[in-house]
């Protein structure tokens, strides 16, 4: 069941229809509307339908889903936020179960997945193994990876790249391969391995799972939705296995007319990652850390929050903010070279332009520091002119419109924040260590990628562990199903005014992006490091100050959210003292023997962005 509001706006159910709701719902019980809203949608998926009964669908829709309007909740039994490919996958496998309700803060289609290039890595081919796979995925992660999380997620690759084939997500062929596909190889990898759709892997997968989640009676897709904060109530959820005495049963959720109680059996953080805490970044608009910051706020376990991993080669011009140039451009022979048309790579790496993204960008990030060029260049004019056009489609077109012709020119580039390789710390089956709550995707930390993400490792590891999550809750759904859901307080505004000064807000997410940007980027100093956080404090005391005296906003939840993501790396990366995969720091530039995992939550009776060690697990 999808359910778009925002194509009909002016029928708000909320606004126009509150006092019939309420009689409706008072005089009816609940499941006798089910059978109306599902025969009334039907018809509508299946026929053209004047907007009147647009309107009768959407009320019907407010009835079903909600007992009691003047209450504002919703309840099923899977809330999912976040609609990449992580939540996408988790709730159609979780849709076999229950109903499942997906939020998302944007449109659908407004994530970090569909802007993916490269692929989705995995062992296809004959001459490949899960062996080398598994080892090229250590040797990216600097000694931090866990071993036994790489090799399930490498042996459940395979599978879940012919599920997303069934799904209906078209790989670019070729009959020459033993596998049937074109294989991509990019930096750090020793075989060709990572399946793709020409430059637009991410919008294909996107596409095709978001067509079978419309299509699935049991999800309720809801875009322009942002999630506020997790519920959390003190009641233990046995069956889940370790845990305290809490559980989690849901989220705020705020719209367009406020923020509403939205209560589930089982919650799912997939909303992606925390690019645009800095100021240059891959990412889509939509990563704010949202995730994140919510889990730390509700007393979850975090980890490695300083490894940012900062893509090589961003597109370099003064009309692009974050198109991404794929790594796939340097797994083809791409070169990178210096104003004077000279390759570098080779001073700092044996495997040249093939090596890790964490060692190119920190090669690039030396080169125009000592050169003082603005940016360096990606040339791959030495292939085949037609071959590029039809390999990278999209880079081509997108590079050819800002006047720059990728077969006959080299590509200016720069690094961009590009991916969190920390997170919300989860176990191989994706539990936080809050009962109730999963985290997915680039908002968890599941101990894959350790210090630095082998290129094209993300996607495969959304698909594996959506299929664990789904495959735990399905072990346990005969008993999940029957716990009810607690009373939870009502979403308070108090005595809360509409702040009207949006200046406010976009003067400090410009303070905290250029401070994390010059002082917690790809190189650091302890010096740095400590100046961001006393920055960083005093601009989110003020923010937290606008929180609690104004209403809120989507713009002031997600200030709140990368300020208090902001500090939480900053505080993360103080805490290694050393250089390792994606955290360089000069003052101690050398690998330690031991190698630790920072493993943290928030410090009780501290401030709110206060972090508390937790005990370091060695590896």
């Amino acid at each position: 069941m999808f359910i778009d509001y925002s194509m009909y706006p002016i029928f708000s159910y909320r606004t126009r229809f509150l006092p019939l709701f309420t009689i409706f719902n008072t005089c009816f019980p609940s499941y006798f509307f089910y059978g109306i809203h599902s025969l009334a949608f039907s018809v509508v998926q299946r026929y053209t339908i004047p907007c009147d009964f647009c309107l009768f669908n959407d009320c019907l829709t407010a009835m079903f889903h909600v007992k009691h309007r003047e209450e504002y909740i919703m309840e099923s039994d899977f809330l999912v936020i976040g609609s990449g490919i992580a939540g996408l996958s988790f709730a159609l496998k979780c849709a076999e179960l229950g109903s499942v309700v997906v939020v998302t803060k944007k449109r659908d289609v407004d994530t970090a997945t569909n802007l993916a290039q490269g692929g989705i890595a995995a062992v296809l081919e004959r001459e490949d193994s899960v062996g080398s796979h598994v080892e090229d995925t250590l040797i990216s992660g600097a000694g931090l990876c866990d071993e036994e999380v790489v090799r399930l997620v490498v042996e459940g690759g395979p599978a879940r790249v012919k599920e997303l084939v069934r799904l209906g997500v078209d790989f670019v062929r070729d009959k020459k391969n033993s596998s049937g596909y074109s294989l991509g190889r990019e930096g750090g990898h020793s075989h060709r391995r990572v399946a793709h759709s020409y430059d637009l892997t991410g919008r294909e997968i996107e596409r095709a799972l978001l067509e079978k989640a419309r299509a699935s009676d049991n999800i309720t897709l809801l875009e322009e939705h942002i999630a506020v904060d997790l519920l959390v109530v003190e009641e233990s959820l046995g069956v889940w296995g370790e845990g305290g005495k809490e559980r989690c049963v849901g989220a705020y959720v705020m719209d367009g007319g406020g923020v509403e109680t939205y209560r589930a059996r089982v919650t799912a953080l997939c909303s992606g990652g925390v690019g645009k805490v800095y100021l240059y970044t891959t990412n889509p608009d939509i990563a704010t850390g949202d995730g994140m910051a919510m889990a730390f706020r509700a007393g979850a376990e975090m980890e490695n929050m300083e490894f940012v991993q900062f893509h090589p080669t961003c597109l370099y011009h003064p009309l692009e903010k974050n198109f991404l140039i794929s790594e796939a451009v340097r797994g083809e022979g791409g070169i990178l070279i210096g104003a004077d048309g000279i390759p570098f790579m080779s001073k700092y790496d044996s495997r040249k332009d093939l090596a890790t993204r964490d060692t190119v960008a920190r090669a690039i990030d030396k080169e125009l520091k000592e050169s003082g060029a603005d940016c360096v260049f990606l040339d791959i004019t030495q292939l085949d002119s037609e071959y590029v056009k039809k390999r990278f489609p999209t880079i081509y077109q997108r590079c050819l419109r800002r006047g720059i012709d990728i077969t006959k020119q080299p590509i200016p580039v720069v690094p961009a924040a590009h991916y969190m390789c920390g997170g919300v710390k989860t176990d191989n089956q994706g539990r936080t260590s809050i009962p109730g709550l999963i985290a997915l995707g680039e908002t968890a930390c599941t101990g894959l990628h350790g210090g630095n993400r082998l290129a094209s490792n993300s996607l495969l590891e959304a698909v594996v562990f959506a299929d664990r999550a789904a495959e735990y809750c399905r072990s346990l759904w005969s008993v999940l199903k029957e716990i009810g859901l607690p009373v939870v307080d009502e979403w308070q505004s108090g005595d809360a005014r509409k702040l009207g000064e949006e200046i406010l807000i976009n003067h400090n997410w410009d303070m905290i992006r250029r401070t994390m940007w010059n002082y917690v980027g790809i190189v650091r100093s302890m010096k740095r490091l400590r100046l961001a956080k006393k920055r960083m404090v005093a601009i989110y005391d003020e923010i937290d100050q606008h929180y609690r005296d104004y209403i809120i906003t989507p713009n002031m939840v997600e200030l709140r959210n990368i300020a208090l993501i902001a500090l939480l790396i900053i505080q993360s990366a103080m805490q290694r003292k050393e250089s390792r995969g994606l955290h360089y720091v000069i003052d101690y530039p050398d690998q330690r023997k031991e190698k630790k995992q920072t493993c943290f939550a928030k410090k009780k009776g501290g401030e709110k962005w206060e972090i508390e060690l937790s005990e370091e697990k060695s590896k």
